[in-house]
C-alpha cells in the first residue's frame, strides 16, 4: 500500500484532498505546522464575540473525521525567516504565502519521505483560489523549490496540471481526481456533501493572522517602533489581543477589550509596566516600550477613557512597575475627540 503525507490546515480543501486520495486505498497521515500565526484556538477562545464558533483545533477535528493520524509540528522558530525575508515577497498584507507553501511542502517532504518512508505529499491547493500562492504559474515553483517535484499531488485541481508521478505510475487514478479552479466554493461543498461532511471550517481569509490587514498593521508597527524586522513568540501572540494604541513612537498601550482579554493579559503583567483603574471596573493595560515619566499620565487618561468612570471628572489609576513599585495617578479621562484615530494601530 502506498503512503501519502497530507498537509492539513483544518480547512475544507485539505480535508477533501486527503479524503479523495484516501478513497483510492492510499494510507494517508496528516501534518499540521504551528507557526505562531495560526488563528484558531486563540481569539476564538478568548473573546466573547467569538464564543459561538466551535472552540476546537480544526486540524485535529479534520483528522478525526478522516480517521487518520495527525502530526502537529512546531516550526515557529524556523518560520521566522520566512516572515521576515520572503524570497517571493508578501501578498496583500504581510502574508508570505508562496514562500510559506514552499517551506511547508519542503518540511513535509523531509519529515514524511526522507525520514518515514512515505511515497508522496498531497495538498488541498486549488488553482486560482489564492491570488499570491495558488496560481497556475506558481504551482511548478512550489513543486520545484520545495524539492518535491512530481511527488507533490494536488488532488482537487490535478486535472488542470501536468500528471505527477503518483498519477503516471498508477498509485492514484487520475480519472478520480478533480479539476477545480477559482474561488467558487460550490464544487468543494458539493464534494463534501457526497462524502457526508456537513460540518467544516468556513473559509474567511485563511487560517493565518498574516493575511489579516489589522494584524499585519500591528506587526509592521512593531517593526517600525523597534527599528528592526524581528519578533519573539510573545510579541506575535500579544498582537492578537486587545486595542493597540500608540501615542508616541517609543511606547504603546495594549488595552483589554473584554474580560477574556484582560485575563489573558494578566499573564504578562510581571513583564510589562501595567495599569488598572481603581474604584471603577475597567480594562488592564500593558505598556510596551519605554515611556517617559510624562507619558504615564497620558497612558492613564487613555485607560480611564475605557473604564466605567469615563464620564467622571477624575479617575484613579494604579501604575504597576516591573520592579514592584506601584504609584497612583488621579487623571481626567481622555475624551473620544482627544484620542486620534492615528493612535490606533
Amino acid at each position: 500500500m502506498k503512503k501519502a503525507i497530507a498537509l492539513i490546515s483544518g480547512g475544507l480543501d485539505s480535508m477533501l484532498a486527503a479524503k479523495v486520495v484516501q478513497e483510492q486505498g492510499v494510507h494517508v497521515e496528516g501534518l499540521n505546522f504551528y507557526t505562531g500565526f495560526c488563528v484558531e484556538g486563540h481569539t476564538h477562545a478568548i473573546r466573547e464575540k467569538h464564543r459561538s464558533r466551535p472552540r476546537r483545533n480544526n486540524a485535529l477535528w479534520v483528522a478525526e473525521q478522516l480517521g487518520i493520524k495527525l502530526h502537529i509540528i512546531d516550526v515557529s522558530s524556523e518560520y521566522k525567516d520566512i516572515v521576515i525575508n520572503p524570497k517571493y515577497g508578501y501578498g496583500q498584507n504581510l502574508n508570505p504565502c508562496l514562500d510559506c507553501k514552499i517551506f511547508m511542502v519542503n518540511k513535509a517532504l523531509a519529515w514524511g519521505m526522507e525520514e518515514r518512508d512515505f511515497d508522496f505529499v498531497l495538498t488541498g491547493e486549488v488553482i486560482g483560489q489564492r491570488p499570491k500562492s495558488q496560481r497556475k504559474e506558481t504551482m511548478p515553483i512550489i513543486a520545484r523549490e520545495s524539492g518535491a517535484d512530481d511527488l507533490l499531488l494536488r488532488p482537487l485541481c490535478a486535472k488542470n496540471l501536468t500528471p505527477t508521478r503518483p498519477e503516471r505510475e498508477g498509485w492514484v487514478d487520475r480519472a478520480a481526481l478533480y479539476g477545480f479552479h477559482g474561488r467558487n466554493r460550490k464544487p468543494q461543498m458539493a464534494l463534501a456533501e457526497s462524502f457526508g461532511f456537513s460540518d467544516y471550517a468556513q473559509p474567511a481569509g485563511g487560517c493565518c493572522f498574516l493575511t489579516d490587514a489589522q494584524y499585519a498593521s500591528k506587526l509592521q508597527d512593531l517593526w517600525d517602533a523597534r527599528g528592526e524586522r524581528d519578533y519573539e513568540l510573545d510579541d506575535i501572540m500579544l498582537l492578537k489581543v486587545g486595542r493597540h494604541i500608540r501615542p508616541a513612537s517609543h511606547y504603546k498601550l495594549i488595552v483589554g477589550r473584554e474580560e477574556g482579554e484582560n485575563r489573558y493579559l494578566e499573564g504578562y503583567r510581571k513583564r510589562f509596566l501595567h495599569m488598572r483603574t481603581t474604584g471603577f471596573p475597567g480594562p488592564l493595560a500593558l505598556i510596551d516600550g519605554a515611556p517617559k515619566r510624562r507619558d504615564l499620565t497620558l497612558a492613564a487618561r487613555i485607560l480611564a477613557r475605557y473604564s466605567r468612570g469615563r464620564t467622571l471628572p477624575r479617575v484613579d489609576v494604579s501604575a504597576h512597575h516591573t520592579d514592584g513599585v506601584v504609584e497612583m495617578l488621579n487623571v481626567e479621562p481622555l475624551s473620544p475627540t482627544d484620542l486620534p484615530a492615528s493612535w490606533h494601530v
